[in-house]
């Protein structure tokens, strides 16, 4: 049976990753992180062990011991955690995670530090790979996913939007941005999609229009889009009208019941 490292993060990703592996005969090594992934990841791997947020020494040992030659990233980190205030004291950096930090790190931006993460498992012999590779059933299909269609001024809203939701995910800034009118009302931070969704809302008062898109040069290994139904109700809650998403690059996680809600409170998702 083949085995395979997994560095879990929070959401579901984790989860269904675990289930797809479990399904496809790939027997899973899960390192968990502390206050991040959830317990019922257990229920689908080999062996779980918890990690600390900035026990980067402890997780590259853990894999090791389980002769891990190849590990997969799934699931986000909750920023704040990592930008807080006095985090070094909090999180507790072991001596591996305090070398990256301030010896190897080109920048504090999302792919700098994954990036980063990557290297550091790489010289300890251990391949981060694409957790994509694995759940392509998961990527969205290009086209209109939803019984309603996008109207003519939602459809301007994004052709407005994309290039700029594309420069600002260039410049890591964030994925995601919200538009009405051809007024951009809202751009990712470091508070999160949820959040930005539901602040965009808040300023256009309804019939908004949601774009979330990865950078030019993605890596695949690290921080690809990713929608669900929790997405969706943010959507239905901010009154957003459309969700604009790039096909073959975002993953729709229970694309089934993601769909479905998003039909029952009549809005659009479209992959271009």
């Amino acid at each position: 049976m083949k085995r395979l490292g997994l560095i879990a993060g929070n959401g579901r990703f984790p989860i269904l990753f675990a289930q797809s592996a479990k399904a496809k005969g790939i027997s899973l090594i899960a390192v968990a992180i502390e206050n991040e992934a959830s317990p019922e990841i257990e229920k689908y791997v080999e062996k779980l062990y918890w990690v600390g947020i900035a026990k980067m020494g402890k997780l590259i040992k853990t894999l090791k011991s389980e002769h891990i030659e190849k590990a997969v990233m799934a699931g986000g980190l909750t920023k704040s955690h990592i930008h807080s205030r006095f985090k070094h004291l909090k999180l507790r950096p072991d001596l591996r995670a305090i070398n990256m930090w301030y010896k190897k790190l080109r920048s504090k931006h999302d792919h700098s530090i994954l990036e980063a993460v990557a290297n550091e498992l790489a010289e300890d012999g251990i391949e981060l790979v694409s957790s994509i590779d694995y759940v392509k059933n998961l990527l969205a299909e290009k086209g209109c996913l939803t019984k309603r269609k996008p109207s003519e001024n939602e459809t301007a809203d994004i052709e407005f939007g994309w290039k700029i939701a594309k420069e600002i995910a260039g410049m890591e800034i964030g994925q995601c941005i919200v538009v009405k009118d051809k007024i951009v009302l809202a751009v990712e931070a470091i508070e999160g999609t949820n959040e930005t969704i539901k602040r965009g809302g808040e300023l256009g008062r309804g019939k908004v229009v949601v774009i979330k898109l990865s950078k030019k040069g993605q890596d695949p290994r690290f921080d690809v889009p990713t929608i669900g139904t929790e997405t969706v109700d943010y959507l239905k809650e901010a009154g957003v009208s459309t969700l604009a998403i790039e096909a073959e690059k975002t993953l729709i996680l229970d694309k089934e019941d993601t769909v479905k809600l998003a039909d029952k409170y009549k809005i659009s998702i479209i992959a271009l």
